[in-house]
């Protein structure tokens, strides 16, 4: 019998979240990189905007003309723009809450309690309502009220002071703190719904970035903690583990390779660099101990590297099982071969037309996850006006 799973004329099935209504009051990257998540997942995202926007629409103009910012995190949402200073305006998300399932906020710290839209009140209003805030560095403590961006929290973090070359301290080249955050903030709330399940009721939560960065970082923290060795910014080299790391070919390529265990160190030697008295070498006994010496462990490599090119290099690596890795731009990586090869790419749509982009990372079997537009400014704002003006014309007749 055929289930139609792989049925290409078969309806396709419902996605986990359908049905879910979240109203995100969000900015920036972190908010709307969580909420996004959940609009992969089929929720309704409606995403409420101040007039002139989400900032972050105007990061940059990378892509067509549109923020690569804006465009990561916020495919599939409704943009709807309302004045919250304005009574009016404030009563239509009133009416918008009523029926959500999920409230997300990451404004300043306290600027929700101002608007009417602290946790605590809104979940006395509505007990089912799931209410997520992304903040900074807490609701309490000294650094509560202290502006927080992505790079500042890597600071303060100590993310920063693990990255770059001794000489040099250097930002992550990817929003970790935002990102971190935001992954928290999206499993918090599948959390909440699920409870909810069971319980009939939602639920409050925050998520602050340095809290989920710090959370990251616990290696490197434990390493402070209870090591006996300061911890020293390595590049692109791993700080505990040698070899790891980026070695010279003999066509002056680079190849990034790691040994992770004393059996990798031993067909290293006799496989690669075809040298098995190294394994023996008292230097290089265990991977403490080349750490230790890795400033002459990897003169040792590079000159037996040094009569192979870099292709001859990693099929040298990966025959004898050896973890290897050529560095590519983001623009190579656009062009792996195994996005190509794994179907991976998709168009979605966008107000400076079709974009690429990749599909989740969370592959379901019989199922994919449609990606849907990113939305203009204010796109969807009269449609929910006028979604919502029922909702106020049965609140009338009930007050009547």
């Amino acid at each position: 019998m055929n289930s139609g799973i792989d049925d290409p004329s078969a309806a396709a099935p419902p996605l986990p979240l359908d049905g879910v209504t979240v109203v995100s009051l969000e900015q920036a990257v972190a908010a709307p990189y969580a909420t996004r998540q959940l609009a992969d997942l089929g929720a309704r995202v409606i995403k409420v905007e101040r007039p002139g926007g989400d900032f972050a629409r105007d990061y940059d103009r990378a892509v067509k003309g549109l923020s690569a910012y804006f465009v990561w995190c916020n495919r599939g949402k409704e943009s709807v723009v309302l004045d919250l200073k304005d009574q009016d305006d404030r009563a239509l998300l009133d009416r918008i809450l009523e029926q959500a399932d999920v409230f997300v906020q990451n404004l300043a710290p306290g600027a929700a309690e101002r608007l009417g839209l602290g946790a605590e009140r809104l979940r006395r209003r509505w007990p089912r309502l799931i209410v997520c805030q992304i903040s900074g560095y807490g609701d309490r403590g000294p650094y509560r009220d202290k502006k927080a961006f992505d790079l500042l929290v890597q600071c303060e973090a100590g993310l920063v002071s693990l990255t770059g070359t001794p000489e040099a301290p250097a930002r992550a080249g990817a929003s970790l703190a935002d990102v971190a955050s935001a992954m928290y903030a999206y499993t918090g709330i599948l959390t909440a719904l699920y409870e909810r399940e069971r319980t009939g009721l939602g639920s409050s939560f925050e998520v602050s970035m340095l809290d989920a960065l710090g959370e990251w970082l616990g290696q490197p923290l434990y390493t402070a903690l209870y090591g006996d060795a300061p911890l020293t910014r390595s590049g692109a080299r791993h700080p505990s583990i040698s070899p790891y790391g980026h070695y010279r070919a003999g066509d002056g390529g680079e190849v990034f390779l790691s040994v992770q265990s004393d059996r990798d160190w031993v067909a290293l030697c006799e496989r690669v660099l075809r040298r098995p008295e190294l394994i023996r070498d008292p230097r290089f006994a265990d991977n403490p101990l080349r750490r230790l010496h890795d400033d002459q462990l990897t003169p040792i490599l590079e000159d037996s590297f040094a009569d192979c090119g870099t292709d001859e290099l990693m099929e040298r690596l990966e025959e004898a099982g050896i973890a290897n890795a050529r560095l590519r731009s983001m623009a190579e990586f656009a062009e792996h071969p195994q996005h190509r090869a794994r179907g991976r790419w998709r168009e979605f749509d966008s107000p400076a037309g079709p974009l690429r982009g990749l599909l989740p990372p969370v592959t379901v079997h019989g199922r994919e996850t449609p990606l849907r537009p990113v939305p203009d400014l204010g796109q969807h704002t009269e449609a929910v006006r006028a979604e919502f003006a029922g909702a106020e014309a049965a609140d009338d007749r009930s007050d009547g």
